[in-house]
């Protein structure tokens, strides 16, 4: 048998409701919620009962989304499934830090947190948004992508699958280039250009909040979303800067794969990360919590 990761979902997957049942069910969950509720007021009250719109804000999406995927996966451990190593998508990679060791669960909440603010604050300040190209390569979207001053391929996610950000002002034309391509294009339930060179002030701010935590050793290996690779050297660093450079979930996967993974368990409210990995190699095994929760 090979080995597991854990790999926690970014923002878009989100609902109202999630985690309300995890909460209800599992008492290593609602410990998970009172701990995020205590650091900041009515987070549980926002994962149950917020609007779409509500939780669609960066700064609420972030740390409702941390809460949720903690409280799973610390339900998943109470059932005996660890993990070999963890990666996260994005806003997941704060949650995989956490679940590595490198912060407490209480620190990791709290940077998530101002994570969500800081990229809140940059969003605001311009009108961009994401959307998913599908249908066609890398290299086609990179291509496109360049015909535009800000618009930037900045989440590579599986085969046939690029997210871009930029202005939504050329948002639409981008699309429509996309469209002539014979692609496709999803907006995202985002409110910003992550990943992009839009977020490097809040990329920046990110790294003094990191640097002023305690980073404590990492204790299971943890893939980075910038390198793709296993976290070594500063921790700061590679996990701020990811707030302004591309995500390279693809490689992550294959990296992991070649590894010896063969086992993945999507730890977040919906099946993206799943989808992907399929796309990625369909004979790795990959479930959602929700999934390998039924089984156990």
């Amino acid at each position: 048998m090979g080995k597991i990761a854990f790999v926690f979902s970014g923002q878009g997957d989100q609902f109202p409701g999630m985690g309300k049942e995890l909460c209800e069910q599992y008492p290593v969950a609602k410990e998970v919620f009172d701990l995020c509720d205590s650091l900041r007021e009515g987070t549980s009250k926002q994962c149950f009962e917020g609007t779409a719109d509500e939780l669609k804000e960066t700064k609420n999406t972030q740390p409702c989304l941390f809460a949720m995927e903690l409280a799973a996966c610390e339900t998943l451990k109470s059932k005996g499934i660890i993990p070999d190593a963890v990666a996260g998508f994005s806003l997941g990679e704060v949650v995989a830090a956490t679940v590595s060791g490198a912060f407490s669960k209480k620190d990791g909440f709290a940077l998530v947190c101002k994570r969500g603010e800081l990229m809140q604050a940059e969003a605001d300040k311009f009108d961009t948004s994401m959307v998913a190209v599908v249908k066609l390569t890398n290299e086609q979207v990179e291509e496109i992508a360049g015909k535009f001053t800000n618009i930037f391929p900045v989440n590579f996610n599986c085969p046939g699958q690029v997210t871009c950000s930029g202005l939504t002002a050329e948002m639409a034309p981008f699309v429509e280039e996309v469209k002539a391509a014979g692609g496709r294009a999803v907006p995202l339930k985002v409110k910003g250009a992550f990943h992009s060179p839009f977020m490097k002030a809040a990329a920046e701010a990110f790294k003094t909040e990191i640097q002023n935590t305690e980073i404590k050793d990492i204790e299971i290996p943890l893939y980075s979303n910038k390198t793709a690779q296993v976290y070594e050297g500063d921790v700061a660093e590679l996990l701020s800067s990811q707030i302004c450079s591309p995500v390279k979930w693809e490689q992550i996967i294959r990296n992991m794969i070649a590894e010896g993974f063969d086992t993945f368990v999507e730890i977040g409210p919906g099946r993206t990360l799943t989808n992907m990995i399929k796309k990625i190699d369909p004979d790795a095994h990959a479930q959602t919590v929700f999934e390998v929760l039924a089984e156990v």
